[in-house]
């Protein structure tokens, strides 16, 4: 789902070849050549193409043990380090080609220190630890010698290596101290160290040479940059070193396609500088001592300084080699392309492609459900929210059709404001999270009314509430399609609308009706009218077409609408009629705690409620008045509540770790569910409501089944898991992690195998691996059940690995039909007609003459035949013994050969394959060459595959055929007749198993279709 991206690498594929066209067509521009860019993600790889919009090409696989720390490319391949992040863990270099592990770089021993960069150069690969450099043979991956530098301080490195393109073996590192010392990876020894102008400018921070030779470009902590000749140790340009603001820099990158600097912008001499503090990207012109000649502001999104665990800025920043292309990651989860035009008036690019996904973890889950015209699949599209105030939606059938629900110009407002330029000496009590949504906690969706892409949904503002008051008469109140998903806030009274079609913020920002915090939402099924819940117990239906409000509950009424009530309340108690559940006045029943549930039946007649006060309240939709409810107060508080319409069930979540299930027409507790062991995060209906799947704090998701009320299985997970759902498809189980950025998709096994809904107890939770991101070891399935007995365990796992591979039989409980090609057998049960049919009509015509005159052999002797007496007297009797026995078996066919081996060994599987791989025409020889002698081996191999339960069809026909041919011959023998006997009685068996089989599921499809189900 979402890509974690901690650094990025950027290589060229291998190029084209290209056909040679006339002299004057046009040259192809170059911009979209083969480029790819490798991204690291957890312990996998991820490359994308530039050329088709950043589309994922390859994911690296097997997954590294540990997580990513660096990497590199050079030529074909991309190095990943990984490990040594925890004390005392396994570290080590892999080498990928194409997705695929090719080789692996030998470690040396007691190492255990974690890579933060990695360095191919020359005949070297370079991996920089936090105390040493390990170097390496790039031809044989062979481990060198390891590099220690020694400082004054004794500090650990930085993690920053470069090389200098025309110094042989030479590698250059940066240090704590701000010196920069020069390394022979040859001989291992210290050659130089250039030393800092400033001691107070801190750690070296980066490291890049320039396209100039001899010039090396170093960043330090302060945010100070040199450009130094390494050759003469002279500075010659110094950048940044009077700046306000201490912001460092952690890369550098230098354009090579010759354009960009200068006044006109025909000259070279461009670098790019960005690090993780803000989100922004200078670009320097090093032209007459250095200047700034562009800030692409807010290329990624700063860190948050709210709340924590946001992270932003950006990681790495590189142009492409000869290009007018710059590629930028960021720590808030974004890749991005960004092309300098050519003939534009700014220096600053613009944007063209983008790959990102949510920066902080996922608090909230749902699949899209289907609208009413069934043009929207159901099944495909997930929504989610994180704690980045980010809304997005992914497909799960093209990654490249996920998109981030926009909210509005944000980045516009910021730059004029100033919350991105956080280089500038600005007041700091501006950020980009106050210019977005707060934080989503909850949401609601029905795409009945949304018109999608192409509809209009209204004019205005975002969330202006432009025309939400009665009798403004807006000029759209006339559109028949509008905002399908409601969203409630963290900390705000206000309940926003967003536009799924046209996927970006609606109209209107519904406030509660006493001001207090959204604390729920919903959406009738309509798509007409939307449900405000508030921390202080009220709840508000607004309609989103006009977004005015419509109703309260419990209602507001006037002293006209209390007069008539009473008069119809008096009414209905004289003659009787009064509905037996308005046992509550006008006004009353309002919760007196935070709304944390709201649910409204298919027909919108009633509104369910849960609150924090204990209470499950059953409302008029249309008067606003309390009809009924339930009190589990002070036993209990209702924390969240799930909807299940068309069984008419709910399922509440309780502060007592307990789920209990209301059935919505008896109003009736019918389940209570108890298993789990810490706070319940979240749960949700299976899409045929016999599953409810649960999540808890204690890192367990647990699945119980309704009708039987068993927890029918618990698996742990490696972190708690936060929200869940499930597919209408019962496809997918989806679930977001405490400390993942990700999505979890999970495939539901019951939909390909059967499995028993045995009751679970509490010690028969397993532990389950979590889907990777390369999507190794898929295996993460909803189990309904263990089998009960561990004989049944090992057998269940070798009919998995039988399903892995190919196989002609799925189980033996199953008849399976042979994989020879119908037309096969066909053909041979009518060989003899086909080849009447086949028949030449006309006699063979004589060939032509041979000419008179033929030409002589000279010398030709003719040969003098061989005295056969002479030589049989030669040969021993013991000879001619042996030499016949060898003749016998060299004369016997294959299939005589594998019919007697067989025979004498009691297993037929070798030649019941040789027998299937024979043409028609060669199975009709071979029987009916079959002697007196091998007719009870050929009928006892038959009725062993019979008794196999496979090719049944194939054996039929083989049997036809056999008694066709030799069926005079076989009752003189009572050895065949026997063996026939025998086959006919497991064939009589097999034909009545499925015909009961057939007759079953023929059966229960026409109850299916029947017009009463």
């Amino acid at each position: 789902m979402s890509r974690d991206i901690l650094e990025s690498n950027l290589h060229t594929a291998k190029r084209q070849k290209r056909t040679n066209g006339a002299s004057d067509q046009p040259r192809v521009s170059r911009i979209f050549a083969p480029f790819r860019i490798t991204t690291s993600v957890g312990r996998s790889l991820q490359t994308y193409d530039l050329r088709k919009g950043l589309n994922l090409v390859f994911l690296t696989r097997p997954q590294t043990p540990s997580e990513i720390t660096a990497s590199c490319a050079w030529r074909d391949r991309v190095l990943a380090a990984w490990g040594g992040e925890v004390q005392g863990s396994h570290v080590g270099v892999w080498a990928f080609k194409r997705g695929r592990k090719v080789a692996e770089l030998e470690m040396p021993k007691r190492s255990n220190e974690s890579i933060r960069k990695l360095l191919v150069f020359g005949a070297w690969t370079v991996g920089c630890c936090s105390t040493s450099i390990e170097v390496w043979k790039s031809a044989t991956c062979e481990h060198y010698t390891t590099i220690t530098p020694r400082g004054s301080s004794g500090a650990p490195l930085p993690g920053e290596v470069c090389n200098m393109p025309t110094m042989l073996n030479k590698l250059l590192v940066g240090k704590n101290d701000g010196t920069v010392e020069m390394w022979n990876v040859s001989t291992g020894k210290l050659v130089y160290t250039f030393q800092s102008s400033d001691h107070s400018s801190g750690p070296v921070t980066a490291l890049q040479p320039t396209p100039a030779l001899s010039l090396l470009a170093i960043a330090r902590s302060d945010g100070s940059i040199v450009i130094q000749d390494v050759r003469a140790d002279k500075i010659l340009i110094q950048l940044n070193s009077k700046k306000a603001r201490k912001a460092a820099i952690t890369s550098i990158s230098f354009r090579t396609d010759g354009l960009g600097a200068g006044r006109d912008g025909q000259k070279d001499g461009i670098m790019a500088t960005a690090g993780p503090d803000d989100g922004d990207v200078t670009l320097w012109d090093l032209n007459e001592g250095g200047r700034i000649s562009g800030t692409l502001r807010g290329a990624h999104n700063p860190a948050s300084s709210i709340r924590g665990g946001v992270s932003g800025g950006v990681s790495k920043v590189e142009f492409l080699p000869g290009q007018a292309v710059m590629m930028t990651s960021g720590l808030d989860n974004a890749l991005k392309s960004w092309i300098f035009d050519g003939k534009s008036l700014t220096t600053v690019p613009r944007i063209l492609h983008s790959r990102s996904g949510h920066a902080a973890p996922v608090t909230a889950l749902g699949f899209m459900p289907t609208n009413s015209d069934g043009a929207d699949a159901s099944g495909k599209w997930l929504l989610s929210a994180a704690r980045d105030q980010s809304l997005w939606g992914w497909s799960l059938r093209r990654d490249g059709q996920s998109t981030e629900l926009s909210q509005g110009s944000i980045r516009k407002k910021a730059k004029k404001l100033g919350a991105l330029a956080k280089n500038l000496d600005l007041d700091d009590s501006l950020n980009l999270e106050d210019l977005k949504a707060p934080e989503i906690t909850c949401f609601a969706c029905s795409l009945n009314r949304d018109g999608g892409m192409g509809v209009s949904s209204g004019g205005g503002g975002v969330w202006t509430n432009a025309a939400s008051k009665k009798g403004s008469n807006p000029p759209d109140s006339a559109a028949t399609s509008w905002e399908s998903i409601v969203t409630g806030h963290r900390g705000d009274r206000y309940a926003r609308t967003w536009s799924w079609g046209r996927k970006k913020a609606g109209r209107w920002a519904f406030e509660t009706g006493d001001g207090a915090e959204v604390t729920s939402v919903a959406v009738t099924s309509c798509g007409t009218f939307a449900l405000v819940g508030s921390a202080a117990g009220s709840i508000s239906t607004y309609n989103l077409q006009s977004g005015i409000q419509r109703q309260k509950f419990p209602a507001v009424l006037t002293p006209a609408q209390r007069k008539k009530l009473k008069t119809h309340a008096v009414e209905n108690k004289s003659d009787g009629s009064a509905d037996r559940y308005q046992n509550y006045g006008p006004g009353e029943g309002k919760h007196v705690k935070a709304v944390t549930g709201l649910m409204v039946d298919p027909l919108n007649r009633k509104l369910i409620s849960c609150g924090l006060d204990g209470k499950l309240k059953f409302w008029n939709f249309e008067t606003g008045q309390l009809q009924d409810q339930i009190d589990w107060s002070p036993m209990s508080a209702i924390m969240a509540s799930r909807y299940y319409k068309q069984s008419d069930l709910i399922a509440l979540s309780c502060d007592d770790l307990s789920i209990r299930v209301i059935d919505t027409e008896t109003r009736k507790l019918v389940r209570e569910l108890w298993g789990c062991l810490g706070q319940i995060s979240d749960f949700v209906f299976s899409n045929d409501g016999r599953w409810i799947i649960a999540a808890s704090m204690d890192s367990v998701i647990r699945v119980w089944d309704l009708p039987t009320g068993h927890l029918v299985n618990a698996f742990r997970v490696g972190s708690p898991c936060t929200a869940v759902a499930f597919s209408d498809t019962g496809e997918y189980l989806a679930t977001a992690h405490a400390d993942s950025v990700g999505i979890n998709i999970w495939n539901n096994r019951t939909l390909f195998t059967h499995v028993p809904t045995r009751l679970l107890h509490e010690g028969e939770v397993i532990d389950a691996q979590a889907p990777t991101a390369s999507g190794e070891n898929g295996q993460g399935m909803i189990d309904a059940a263990f089998e009960e007995e561990e004989d049944d365990d090992i057998e269940d796992r070798q009919t998995a690995i039988e399903l892995q591979s190919p196989s002609e039989q799925l189980s033996r409980d199953l008849e399976s039909l042979s994989l020879v090609p119908r037309s096969r057998w066909q053909t041979l049960l009518h060989l003899d007609i086909i080849r009447q049919r086949n028949k030449p009509k006309q006699p063979p015509k004589p060939p032509e003459k041979a000419p008179f005159f033929l030409p002589s052999l000279e010398g030709a002797q003719p040969t003098p035949l061989l005295d056969s007496r002479k030589e049989e007297s030669k040969v021993s009797p013991a000879e001619r013994s042996r030499i016949l026995k060898l003749d016998r078996t060299t004369t016997e066919s294959k299939f005589t050969t594998l019919l007697r081996t067989a025979n004498e060994n009691s297993e037929y599987a070798a030649f019941i394959d040789y027998f299937k791989s024979l043409p028609p025409s060669a199975a009709d020889i071979e029987i009916r060459s079959l002697t007196p002698l091998e007719f009870v081996p050929f009928v006892s191999a038959l009725t062993w595959r019979l008794q196999e339960r496979r090719d049944y069809e194939l054996i039929q026909a083989w049997m036809s055929v056999f008694l066709k041919i030799h069926g005079e011959s076989v009752p003189g023998d009572a050895r065949v007749v026997e063996a026939l006997r025998k086959w006919r009685t497991v064939q009589g068996e097999e034909s009545r198993r499925l015909g009961e089989l057939v007759g079953y599921c023929g059966g229960v499809v026409s109850f299916l279709r029947s017009s009463r189900v």
